[in-house]
């Protein structure tokens, strides 16, 4: 089945679209995203703690890191820079040793539909 026939067929079975089905495809035509990227957006997805992207949340860089796999701290503050620039989320750092960094998840939201 070609990409037109499967988007006919999930309109006409009204098959609701996954909430970051937007990211998803905006990633997959984004070469300036590396794999680094894909799994911390995943992670903060994860850690957003809903399936609604657009709320903000708080998180730790540590916890981020492990979940992603990002092992220096340099490629994950690289990561969160480009995410940023390139309106897939919004980031406002913590410098608190014990609340988290606020996030929110630009992709999927209606302002960025």
């Amino acid at each position: 089945m070609n990409n037109e026939k499967n988007s006919i067929n999930r309109d006409q079975l009204n098959i609701p679209r996954h909430a970051l089905s937007h990211y998803f495809e905006r990633a997959a035509l984004d070469e300036r995203l590396f794999p680094s990227h894909i799994s911390l957006f995943m992670a903060l997805f994860y850690f957003s703690g809903t399936d609604i992207p657009g709320d903000i949340f708080q998180v730790s860089r540590a916890k981020l890191m492990r979940f992603s796999r990002i092992r220096s701290v340099a490629t994950y503050h690289k990561n969160v820079k480009e995410l940023t620039a390139y309106g897939y989320i919004e980031y406002t750092p913590s410098w608190h040793p014990h609340r988290g960094s606020s996030v929110r998840l630009l992709c999927g939201t209606v302002a960025n539909n």
